[in-house]
């Protein structure tokens, strides 16, 4: 007969009972998974829909309906006979086969809902305080001077270094970092990584891996991950980041995040760095997650606001998104901005 040594079995025992509190940590409220969060309901409530938060189950189907012939006729090959574009004009862009919206507008406890806002009751981003409008006006005005055309009826490139007209002779390409955080790769679009965390155009798969102390969510728009830090303290007001300090607790079986210390353009449009976020991570029956989150921001906004949507459980895999590896995109347009003024520059003289 084989006989353990109680010294033996202490080996193997202590480890074991050391791991089982982790282990029911877990299977209490484990978050982890991959998930899909695209969808056809809009961040903002059309506003011809009023205070009414539902669809009716006819509208919901249709709305995916009439998303399914579009994409059908939008994915119809292209003309391979086509003549190029007019000098100075668009190239076009991404065609459907690219976009990934999602299939359906979100349904939660199987009613279709008209925006993902649900507060205020009209589902509409609320108006923004004296102080945000000033702000905003101020970005919009340097984006016209250094981003755009001065075409800016039709938002188009004309073909020529038309910066060079201006007094100060300043340009949107005179300097890589003046372009824009996604188009450098550095944060994603839409604020697809948040917080709070939106539905994109495509890439819209997340993934969540769970572990006693911190949760992590990996955005599959610009390889954005999110640490959050369980039952810890903010760290100092003094550091500042991109997606701000994210810090965790558990209220039963919903994971609750609130995040601060963003820097000064977060994620968020129009936010600045005094935001806060509220997040709410809910287990539903089929797998999936409940997303909820609200808004605090009183410089920028009138009065907090918020909203919710379903992520849906998914057996599709995050590839890795390699923003500038392959790029030429970004190299080109620099490129290009120095042959246009090479161009201005001799033709004048």
């Amino acid at each position: 007969m084989f006989i353990i040594s109680r010294r033996v079995l202490k080996c193997f025992l202590l480890p074991l009972l050391a791991i089982a509190p982790i282990q029911a940590v877990l299977a209490a409220g484990d978050l982890s998974g991959t998930y899909d969060v695209g969808t056809l309901t809009p961040l903002e409530r059309p506003v011809m829909y009023g205070d009414s938060l539902f669809l009716s189950k006819a509208e919901g189907e249709a709305i995916a309906a009439q998303a399914r012939s579009y994409n059908e006729r939008a994915n119809s090959d292209s003309n391979p006979a086509r003549t190029a574009p007019p000098a100075g004009g668009a190239v076009g862009g991404y065609n459907m086969f690219w976009i990934d919206r999602g299939e359906a507008a979100s349904a939660i406890d199987g009613k279709f809902r008209t925006s993902i806002i649900t507060a205020p009751k009209n589902g509409r981003i609320p108006a923004m305080t004296p102080y945000g409008k000033a702000r905003m006006a101020k970005l919009q005005a340097e984006w016209r001077l250094l981003w755009r055309s001065q075409d800016l009826a039709r938002n188009q490139n004309t073909g020529q270094a038309w910066w060079l007209k201006n007094q100060d002779a300043k340009g949107p390409y005179d300097d890589i970092e003046q372009r824009p955080l996604a188009e450098r790769c550095i944060l994603g679009s839409r604020s697809t990584a948040g917080p709070p965390m939106l539905p994109n155009l495509y890439n819209n798969h997340k993934r969540i891996i769970q572990t006693p102390e911190h949760v992590m969510i990996l955005t599959e728009m610009n390889h954005d991950a999110r640490i959050i830090r369980l039952e810890g303290a903010p760290r100092s007001g003094a550091l500042k980041t991109w997606l701000g300090d994210s810090v965790g607790r558990w209220e039963g079986e919903t994971l609750v995040v609130e995040t601060k210390n963003f820097g000064e353009f977060p994620p968020l449009s129009g936010a600045d760095a005094t935001l806060t976020v509220t997040e709410y991570f809910s287990r539903q029956d089929d797998g999936g997650l409940l997303y909820r989150f609200t808004i605090d921001n009183p410089k920028i906004w009138q009065e907090p606001w918020g909203g919710e949507y379903p992520w849906q459980q998914s057996d599709g895999k995050l590839y890795e998104y390699a923003c500038h590896e392959g790029n030429y995109a970004i190299g080109n347009i620099m490129r290009g901005a120095r042959e246009l003024e090479r161009e201005a520059l001799g033709s004048s003289g």
